[in-house]
């Protein structure tokens, strides 16, 4: 009985995994489409797995919105820096032919984009 119970909640676990991985995807895909040059420039977007860091700092943050990346538009409007740990994401894909790869820092609920690099 107690071995049905773990794969359970091991089902449970996984599934909001899934779409959390899922809503992620989709903000970045949304960010990016609003603020890149030409994105009908952009194929074949690849994620890595979703992760949380609380190693980046308001100035880390600042830094990354100044420097901002190859291709995107410059003053990009970003959300307050929200308290605590972060989301981040990296997304590869295909930018006129080149492959680039970013990585996209996210609020606690997966809404914004905070900084990328």
């Amino acid at each position: 009985m107690k071995s049905r119970a773990y794969i359970i909640i091991g089902i449970v676990l996984l599934l909001a995994s899934c779409g959390k991985q899922y809503e992620a995807e989709q903000t970045i895909k949304d960010f990016v489409e609003a603020n890149i040059d030409d994105a009908d420039k952009v194929s074949g977007r690849d994620f890595a797995d979703l992760g949380t860091t609380r190693h980046i700092n308001d100035s880390l943050i600042d830094v990354m919105r100044l420097r901002g990346a190859d291709h995107y538009k410059q003053g990009i409007a970003y959300p307050d820096v929200p308290k605590g740990d972060l989301y981040y994401l990296r997304m590869r894909y295909v930018y006129d032919g080149d492959t680039l790869q970013n990585t996209f820092y996210l609020n606690q609920e997966l809404k914004e984009v905070v900084a990328f690099k």
